[in-house]
């Protein structure tokens, strides 16, 4: 810990990405003094971070906004119908300015370590700068996808090129013409990356381990008459979305595939294809739960893939087949299959040649070598745990954290761990999160902590923690949702199998958005039922 006298605070913040800014605007509000503490020298967490080629989001940019102030939503207007990482920053930086939050924020500090101390019922937080503060609120807003997974490859210092990775992306940019180029992986930041590279590039290489599913955004700009009825009907879409199992206006389908005839499951998968982005997933309620069903959905659009790339053995490449449809996070691309027929661009499978080393010309395979200008890793996250297990967190009895999550994380609800008082998550594992717009489970996780913040004053409470009971009664429903659906059969970040070594467990919690708040809701109703105050 720090050996300067700690800053008293009523709450630090760990992380000014949409959720630290939302929870510093909402403490804030009640009075409370309150410091975030940030890595990056900017606010905008994901957005600050990821500015690789065709960074942009998934989910329709005026969904992915936040809703907590009709006034901002007035104020702001999107150009696209997905936002870039450029527009998505300026959006963060307008909210920050909006609310004056910056004074409150410090820049280039990376939190250490989180210590809870039981005798004054505060935490003592360190930075690497040497910095520390004694907090009664620790509150987590360090997001789901923000810490990369470790980069293992042999010969990496060998290599004379120039090495990117997508998550610390160069903020100037880089221009690939002329250049030989190879990207490593095939996952989301991948399959949005590609395709820009590609029309830049001389000759691009991509190494793909397994096929992702990828849909069409049919991305573009926003038209005066979706604005115009976006303006006049808000609420309603956001009262429907806050229905819907995304939390987002996706069409959830009700009926069932295996019980419609395959003309009319064509015909709808065809509509939703033209629609594009998640809404093709959620056309019918059994391709997530039951695995004939799930083929239908599979064989559609394994037939789009085929349709779309020329060369019969690169199409099978890029048709996965080891895992259900949507069961890793469904990609939105725009032109990425249609880049394979590009003649600079060509597909090693790693799956029948694997990569030995980097050499100082290029990439060793077991096939040979192929000598690069430029390498891109974009190998994904230690998703949802990853940063937390590299923050020293300790809660009573000076546990730690990483140690009461050897075998999985353990949360109440995603926002709490017994035996770590007055300690929230935003958006952590047992939550629906990534399976969500984050956008609207931030706002219901910082809204859910400042309203428990402010009823432990109203009665006088110091602390606030999950009960072990009521913990293990939380994992277990996590789990059970989970095996009734098909996403453990899938090797996938959401279940942690893309981390050696990390336990598998599926993550987020996957019972829908409606649901989850409806548990909120009623542990509220019961006056904080699980929850122990003292």
């Amino acid at each position: 810990m720090s050996k300067h006298p700690p800053q008293q605070i009523d709450a630090i913040v760990v992380g000014a990405g949409f959720a630290g800014m939302y929870m510093l605007h909402k403490l804030r509000g009640q009075g409370l003094s309150v410091r975030v503490i940030e890595a990056g020298d900017g606010v905008g967490g994901t957005w600050f971070w990821n500015r690789y080629p065709g960074a942009r989001v998934d989910i329709h940019s005026m969904e992915y906004a936040f809703s907590f102030d009709p006034a901002l939503e007035r104020e702001w207007r999107w150009s696209e119908r997905y936002a870039p990482q450029a527009e998505l920053l300026a959006y963060a930086n307008h909210v920050a300015d909006r609310y004056d939050l910056r004074r409150d924020i410090q820049f280039s500090t990376r939190v250490a370590s989180a210590h809870y101390d039981e005798s004054a019922a505060r935490w003592e937080v360190a930075a690497d700068t040497g910095e520390s503060w004694s907090a009664r609120w620790c509150i987590m807003a360090t997001g789901c996808l923000s810490t990369p997974k470790d980069l293992d490859f042999a010969g990496m210092e060998d290599f004379t090129g120039t090495i990117y990775k997508t998550f610390a992306w160069p903020h100037e940019g880089v221009d690939f013409t002329g250049q030989r180029v190879a990207v490593i992986g095939t996952g989301s930041s991948a399959i949005q990356s590609i395709p820009v590279i590609a029309a830049q590039a001389a000759q691009l290489t991509v190494y793909q381990r397994t096929p992702n599913y990828s849909v069409p955004a049919w991305n573009g700009p926003i038209s005066a008459e979706t604005q115009a009825d976006w303006d006049a009907n808000r609420a309603t879409y956001r009262a429907t979305a806050r229905q819907q199992g995304i939390a987002a206006n996706v069409d959830a389908g009700e009926a069932l595939a295996l019980e419609t005839p395959l003309a009319e499951v064509t015909a709808e998968f065809e509509r939703r294809w033209a629609i594009g982005g998640f809404t093709v997933a959620t056309g019918f309620a059994d391709t997530g739960v039951d695995l004939a069903a799930n083929k239908i959905a599979a064989d559609f659009v394994g037939g789009k893939i085929r349709g779309i790339v020329s060369d019969a053995a690169t199409a099978e490449k890029l048709v996965p087949k080891s895992y259900p449809f949507a069961t890793k996070r469904l990609c939105v691309d725009t032109g990425y299959y249609a880049t394979f027929n590009r003649p600079n661009v060509a597909l090693v499978d790693l799956m029948q040649t694997s990569i030995t080393a980097l050499t100082p010309a290029g990439i060793a395979t077991t096939a040979g070598e192929t000598p690069f200008d430029a390498i891109v890793f974009a190998t994904g996250f230690d998703a949802m745990t990853g940063t937390l297990s590299r923050i020293d967190i300790r809660g009573r009895g000076g546990v730690p954290l990483a140690e009461k999550w050897a075998h999985g994380p353990l949360t109440y609800l995603g926002l709490m761990v017994a035996g770590f008082p007055n300690l929230f998550l935003i958006t952590g594992p047992g939550s629906p999160s990534v399976l969500t717009n984050m956008i609207m489970s931030i706002e219901q996780h910082v809204e859910f902590i400042a309203d428990a913040i402010a009823w432990l004053g109203e009665r006088q409470h110091t602390t606030i923690e999950a009960s072990a009971e009521a913990e293990a009664g939380w994992v277990a429903h996590v789990a059970e949702i989970a095996d009734t659906t098909l996403y453990p059969l899938a090797n996938s970040w959401y279940m942690g199998a893309n981390v050696p070594g990390k336990p598998r467990v599926f993550l987020p919690y996957v019972g829908g958005f409606p649901a989850y708040v409806e548990a909120c809701e009623d542990v509220v109703a019961r006056d904080y039922a699980g929850f122990v105050a003292g």
